[in-house]
């Protein structure tokens, strides 16, 4: 199957492009084909999104929201089916592909709610005769550049208050996970969103990126994806005066103090650090333990890694599936390989799975390491793979020097049954999230989703916050005394 871009309704790709492989990352097979779109297929889905976002502006918010509603019904229509292509394309398991899944049905019910609010101020007037309020305005043209490690949720987290808010948007999702993107585009076109409100064009982050990011007529860039990447979003985009919105890289820590409960804190470590085989922004890499349990901690988590299973994502026995590529099993390799180097102990793991099944996928062993200074490479850099390193601390207030040491700021955890503890930690830890007695994972959509330091630029997904994205405030004054009152002058 080869893919097409949706661009104002209509699907299409030019006859001379370059089309590329999706490949299943748990087994080897192409699954589709997707275009290497050119700059022109960007001109033409800005120029409609342009044009569509003047009419949809213009169409009330509880109106907007009932297209959401429709796409919400949809995709729980489609759950399993979505799911299904979502673990094919990502490798993840599919209990995981559903749960993703679910999260853009809640953001879909969760936005359509805000067609109902979208609230603004009033304010009193320091004038007589006066009335004073703010009110959200859509921006305009979107750009939504996504990865491939959550292809749908982190696109509805972006794309849903858009819509609601009253723009229109180009979607630009990762070569490796397109598929997801145009069931998405074939649900937009079934509950008959209008045209040119929602645009998927596939390509390269080099060409099709890029030519959203400099492109005059968009107006907001959304971007979620490494730090480095992001850096020079924001430094394009800059240049261009955009509005942009950065979720990028994590290097988060669990901290287990000396009265955790020890069970529920490796359940939430092995969930964290190994579920979506560690390719999460918000996966456990560290784990900061206190000295006195260190020992038991480990000896449990090895255990408990021990019965850890395996395999293709389909598989309902599955625990772990595959990383996405060839690539990403290479340079996870090198970090362990680079672990060793720095003194690290290896406990377990620490080598790509050969032999029948893994072969034909791209799977690495789950690995731990102990012993690891704060300041090693392991322990600061984002290796977005199934590898956890732990540190040893005599403090709570260690733990938290030390979880806050890295560049990123996405999540923090601690495990304590300490009512102190747990206040102090939330407050002094530096990060966008913080959980107590969970793992680094499993955000709730109605809550600000993003992080401090080199994992964003100050914007958020998710929650009501997302929509100041995507929203421009404008201050409206009414003067209806019938006279020229000048602010700050005829106030006396």
């Amino acid at each position: 199957m080869k893919l097409q871009n949706f661009i104002g309704g209509q699907w299409g790709t030019s006859e001379d492009l370059k089309f590329v492989p999706v490949i299943n990352p748990a087994n080897g097979e192409e699954l589709a084909q997707v275009p290497m779109s050119s700059t022109g297929a960007v001109e033409q889905a800005v120029a409609v999104a342009k044009k569509a976002q003047k009419s949809w502006a213009l169409v009330p918010a509880p109106k907007r929201a009932d297209y959401l509603y429709a796409i919400g019904l949809r995709m729980k229509e489609k759950k399993e089916h979505l799911a299904q292509i979502l673990t094919k394309e990502m490798g993840k398991v599919i209990e995981e592909g559903r749960g993703e899944v679910q999260e853009g049905i809640d953001m879909a019910f969760y936005m359509a709610g805000e067609g109902r609010r979208l609230f603004g101020e009033t304010t009193p007037s320091e004038l007589a005769n006066k009335f004073a309020m703010s009110v959200r305005a859509p921006i305009g043209v979107v750009g939504l550049i996504t990865p491939w490690n959550f292809p749908v949720a982190i696109a509805t987290w972006k794309s849903f208050p858009a819509i609601v808010a009253g723009n229109t948007f180009i979607w630009k999702p990762a070569t490796e996970t397109p598929m997801m993107a145009f069931e998405m585009a074939k649900i937009f076109e079934e509950v008959g969103l209008p045209d040119g409100v929602a645009n998927v064009v596939f390509g390269s982050g080099s060409e099709v990126g890029t030519a959203l990011i400099e492109h005059p007529d968009v107006k907001v860039i959304s971007f979620t994806g490494s730090t480095a990447t992001g850096s020079k979003v924001a430094e394009l985009g800059g240049r261009h005066l955009k509005k942009v919105s950065l979720e990028m890289g994590g290097k988060n820590a669990v901290i287990v103090m000396d009265d955790a409960d020890l069970e529920l804190a490796v359940e939430g470590i092995l969930w964290s650090a190994f579920g979506t085989a560690g390719q999460r922004c918000t996966a456990c890499s560290r784990v900061i333990v206190h000295k006195d349990v260190k020992a038991e901690l480990e000896e449990r988590l090895l255990t408990a890694m021990q019965l850890l299973t395996i395999g293709d994502g389909l598989d309902e026995s599955v625990k772990i599936g595959p990383v996405i590529n060839k690539t990403a099993l290479h340079k996870i390799n090198s970090y362990v390989e680079l672990g060793c180097q720095e003194g690290a102990k290896l406990l377990a793991g620490g080598n790509i799975l050969t032999g029948t099944p893994f072969d034909q996928g791209f799977y690495y062993a789950p690995t731990l390491f102990t012993d690891v200074k704060w300041d090693a490479r392991i322990a600061q850099e984002e290796i977005f793979g199934p590898v956890v390193s732990l540190i040893e601390v005599e403090s709570l207030e260690e733990a938290i020097e030390v979880n806050n040491s890295v560049q990123f700021g996405l999540s923090s955890s601690i495990f304590t049954q300490d009512i102190n503890r747990a206040f102090q930690a939330q407050r002094d830890l530096d990060t966008g999230i913080v959980y107590v007695n969970a793992g680094t994972t499993g955000a709730e959509i109605h809550l600000p989703f993003g992080g401090t330091k080199g994992t964003g630029n100050g914007h958020r997904d998710s929650g009501v916050a997302a929509l100041d994205v995507y929203t421009e405030w404008k201050s409206i004054y009414i003067d209806y005394s019938g006279k020229l009152q000048r602010a700050q002058i005829d106030t006396e």
